[in-house]
């Protein structure tokens, strides 16, 4: 991706547009339009196939099919002559790029970004892929080539192809409606089956749940965690013991390995190698707000400050390179960078990357060889060559945690006390220089699904490691969603906002997250309007998106304009399915308001993906993770009295200092919160201090036991 100069000698429809990927791209020679109406009666009216390119501001490959075809003068002549392209934002417009990456995925057996499909005038697709080379390269067709060979079968077979595009909607259609055929389940089969897939796939030497490339799969140890609490007390227990002993092992490695960023904080995408050594260098806000939820939970377990310490250095991060100063959080921060100023191209990990030279020069000699030593860096660079394929990072190191400061100290004959000095200076000293570095692209669009994960994670790890200004964070970007993403405050949400301008709007999966988000807001401060607020987006949601007739929840709403698939997702990957959240939303909400049809709701999903959950619960964790809550999530823990008071602060410690998978936190005000809440439970309406103090109800299905107003009386009682 090269800087635009001064005067652009091409400018195309995209120059308009808000999103950082599209104004990547608005001076290229491509005619590129953005997706629309303009774009699809252009392609009609000019009787002319859509070349699609789908990516993301952050993407590698994104950057290099750019710079070698997209910037390329003969390739853009092919591409305007016989095509009308067409450029997506796949994150502001997740709808386009999940239907056609559905398409890309069944008709070539993978995907990935930047993704390239040909679709007829009325948007249906007759060829897909993702990134192609300019020229043809060992056995693989050439860009040029695919657009002339495309272009002669449009106007010499195009009733052959357009029948075959028909033919590809109706058929993926038709698979995706058989897909989820529904089937009751047990949860404790589900529960076991997924264990099992987790052990089994489990790294003995690495951690993590895979060999390369290997992903911070945050998800699956949340489960891991609420596995490990469902079976600590019974005959499981020594599986229960390894449900945690893995989940701990994977954080550890991830935090030690280079996927964390050791001199600035936040983890990288993923990593390349099966070590979480050289990673995808971009850093992505929904993996910081889904690992601080895991990192979180992973201290209220194992009591380890070690991870605490992670959770903290991840919101430094976010806070501070992601914050917009209005209070939501920026997307993304991008793997390319320039070496140093003046380059004419950027490389990945440039800016997080560093010779041994570098840092001997800054931390001095005798210190510079003991930093060195303990993470990892070398005189002829640490990246192994398979995991540098273009050679980017040859002779160069991405720290790593080789020896740990007791290690150290052994080797080198000094105090861990020194080591640890030695090393937090280093670490300071590398930050300051880095500073200086021309710095990574960074996308500052805010996406409401992503700002929910993040708003998740500050209120879960506020609460569970004693840290207030973490909630006050997730306060003020919830606000900021409220005020700023809804056409009208808190109502009609939208995906995306730029520089006070919002993008489309929102879709399932931004509705599930900020819901979720806005439970885990109460659960933190016990401020009501968030759980009045997730009352009214979950009704939203489901006039918008949800299925009435065979439940689960569409992707995109039904109004939605250009929409050629119907699509319900299950699977959790790098972000959780909108399906997942919303029965795990759905089993919450239930157990908080003693709502029904809340609970009926969520069994009908679960009921939807059975056959997922039953063959392969490991793909749907957070699925799991809903239909465990849903069978046993019945505990209901209510503080009563004023939230100021130390007597009532006492309480709250206790609730948030240990994890309680199967329980609910609300609070009665004896105001009025408390008459709302009593107005959807009775049973809540009733309950009041003892004796003037703050008091704690436990209760189950909301039979109570006798309050108590000590901590160590709810202790007792919490178990």
């Amino acid at each position: 991706m090269s800087e635009t100069p001064a005067t652009p000698k091409h400018t195309n429809a995209l120059a308009k547009e808000k999103s950082p990927y599209l104004l990547q791209h608005a001076h290229n020679p491509v005619n590129w339009m953005p997706w629309g109406d303009a774009a699809i009666a252009k392609a009609k009216a000019d009787d002319k196939p859509i070349f699609l390119s789908s990516g993301y501001s952050t993407c590698h490959w994104c950057h290099v099919m750019e710079r070698e075809s997209f910037e390329n003068e003969e390739v853009a002549q092919l591409i305007n002559d016989h095509f009308i392209p067409i450029k997506v934002d796949r994150e502001e417009r997740p709808d386009v790029d999940l239907t056609y990456m559905t398409y890309v995925q069944a008709a070539s057996g993978g995907g990935g970004w930047p993704m390239s499909v040909f679709m007829t005038p009325d948007l249906k697709p007759f060829f897909g892929g993702t990134y192609y080379p300019p020229e043809n390269k060992a056995g693989r067709i050439g860009f040029k080539n695919l657009l002339m060979e495309l272009n002669k079968a449009w106007h010499e077979e195009r009733e052959k192809l357009l029948a075959s595009a028909e033919r590809s909607v109706m058929k993926l259609q038709e698979h995706l409606d058989g897909e989820n055929t529904g089937a009751e389940v047990q949860a404790d089969a589900v529960i076991q089956k997924a264990y099992d897939d987790l052990a089994s796939s489990y790294d003995y030497h690495e951690a993590g749940f895979s060999g390369a490339p290997k992903f911070p799969r945050s998800s699956s140890i949340n489960l891991l965690l609420r596995i490990h609490h469902a079976w600590l007390k019974t005959e499981k227990k020594t599986e229960s013991e390894w449900a945690s002993e893995m989940s701990f092992r994977t954080l550890k490695a991830m935090a030690n390995g280079g996927i964390w960023d050791h001199v600035g904080g936040g983890f990288h995408r993923y990593s390349v190698d099966a070590y979480w050594h050289i990673p995808h260098y971009e850093k992505m806000l929904y993996d910081q707000g889904q690992l601080l939820w895991a990192y979180a939970e992973g201290y209220l377990v194992t009591g380890a400050p070690f991870l605490a310490d992670v959770a903290r250095q991840i919101v430094n991060y976010v806070q501070r390179d992601l914050g917009h100063k209005g209070g939501g959080f920026f997307s993304a921060e991008d793997a390319d960078s320039y070496g140093k100023a003046g380059d004419d191209h950027k490389t990945e990990g440039a800016f997080y990357i560093w010779t041994a030279a570098e840092i001997d020069a800054l931390i001095g000699k005798e210190d510079g060889s003991i930093f060195r030593y303990a993470y990892g860096a070398r005189r002829d660079g640490n990246a192994r060559p398979e995991s540098d394929p273009h050679g980017d990072l040859k002779g160069t190191n991405t720290l790593f945690r080789a020896f740990s400061v007791k290690k150290t100290a052994e080797f080198f004959k000094k105090m861990p006390e020194e080591i640890q000095s030695l090393v937090e200076r280093g670490l300071k000293i590398l930050f300051a220089a880095r500073i200086k570095r021309p710095r990574p692209h960074l996308d500052d669009k805010i996406i409401t699904a992503w700002n929910g994960l993040m708003i998740s994670g500050l209120a879960r790890a506020g609460a569970a490691i004693g840290e207030p200004a973490f909630i006050k964070l997730a306060t003020e970007a919830a606000q900021f969603i409220h005020d700023q993403l809804c056409a009208q405050p808190g109502k009609d949400l939208h995906r995306s906002w730029r520089e006070g301008e919002r993008g489309p709007k929102a879709f399932s999966i931004d509705y599930a997250c900020l819901i979720h988000a806005l439970l885990d807001l109460y659960q933190a401060g016990l401020d009501v309007k968030w759980l009045q607020w997730a009352v009214a987006l979950q009704s939203e949601m489901d006039s918008l998106f949800l299925d009435q007739d065979k439940g689960g929840y569409y992707s995109v709403h039904t109004d939605m304009a250009h929409s050629v698939l119907r699509i319900k997702e299950d699977y959790d990957g790098a972000e959780p399915s909108p399906n997942s959240l919303a029965a795990l939303n759905l089993a919450r909400l239930a157990a908080m308001l003693d709502g029904k049809a809340y609970a009926e709701q969520a069994h009908k999903i679960i009921t939807l993906f059975g056959t997922t959950l039953q063959s392969s619960p490991s793909a749907v964790p957070l699925l799991v993770t809903a239909a465990d809550f849903l069978e046993r999530g019945k505990q209901q823990i209510v503080l009563v009295g004023d939230k100021a008071a130390p007597e009532f602060l006492a309480l709250l410690k206790v609730v948030h200092s240990r994890l309680l998978p199967n329980a609910v936190l609300l609070r009665a005000d004896g105001a009025e919160a408390q008459a709302w809440l009593g107005s959807k439970n009775e049973a809540l309406a009733l309950m009041k201090p003892v004796s003037d103090h703050p008091a704690a109800y436990v209760c189950q299905n909301y039979t109570c036991q006798a309050p108590v107003s000590e901590p160590a009386a709810l202790e007792k009682l919490l178990g």
